[in-house]
């Protein structure tokens, strides 16, 4: 698996105690209000509003707390304004990190990430020295259990994706050009399919594999990072066979 859906799947395993929650919804309350800011507060206008709002409500955010961060973006309730940010750098053995951040103090926030890099066999690069190593692509997640594969991929390449994977334990993962993304999700809705995620990744032209040592440190930075508040996404491109990420993940 490339490093993207190897985390996907760790995160979507990780048990969620309450003060994680916390932290997810911290994440898409920033979106949902940094979306407003940038596009309006009209979801049927903004199509990175809309996506943020489905994500909240699938996360189990209560629609009080949407419309608040609506309105923190659109400015009709006072707000932190926020500040979308990307730093690149490094991890164990070369590993590309490309970090999505939402923060209100940059200085403070690249100082804690080059910090957690440094401190797990990273380091932080200069702007686009990683980038280019990633293409940006829609994602979308559908329960494994609520549709056919077949009837799935053939109703999702009718949309326009470009194509289905069925590696994950749980979901199909389907993916489009990014600026597609919204089109490829609302026809397969029409089509009667259920929609667990659907947002913009990032995936890596080449991956790193990585061995036991690097996996296991790869991992902890991996964690480190996603334990930050500021920090809305990482993409790497590692590589860990499954008897590999058996032995480090536990």
């Amino acid at each position: 698996m490339s490093g993207h859906s190897k985390w996907h799947s760790i995160k979507h395993k990780k048990a969620r105690v309450d003060a994680a929650r916390g932290r997810v919804f911290t994440r898409l309350i920033k979106e949902l209000t940094v979306s407003a800011r940038m596009g309006g507060g009209d979801p049927d206008m903004n199509p990175r509003l809309r996506t943020a709002i489905q994500a909240a409500k699938a996360a189990n955010m209560p629609a009080k707390n949407i419309d608040n961060a609506i309105k923190k973006g659109t400015g009709e309730l006072p707000g932190v304004v926020y500040e979308e940010v990307v730093y690149e750098g490094y991890g164990p053995n070369g590993v590309a990190l490309y970090i999505n951040v939402m923060t209100d103090n940059k200085n403070r926030t690249v100082a804690e990430i080059r910090h957690l890099l440094s401190k797990n066999g990273g380091n932080l690069g200069e702007s686009g020295c990683v980038a280019w190593m990633f293409e940006k692509k829609g994602y979308i997640k559908v329960e494994k259990d609520k549709f056919d594969e077949e009837e799935l991929f053939l109703i999702s390449v009718d949309a326009g994706a470009e194509d289905m994977k069925a590696e994950d334990e749980e979901f199909y993962e389907i993916y489009s050009e990014f600026d597609q993304l919204e089109t490829v999700r609302a026809s397969i809705e029409d089509q009667g399919v259920v929609v667990s995620t659907s947002e913009m990744t990032m995936i890596p032209q080449n991956t790193v594999k990585l061995e036991e040592k690097s996996a296991e440190q790869m991992l902890k930075l991996m964690d480190a990072l996603d334990d930050h508040d500021d920090i809305q996404e990482v993409f790497a491109n590692f590589d860990i066979d499954d008897d590999v990420f058996a032995k480090v993940a536990g």
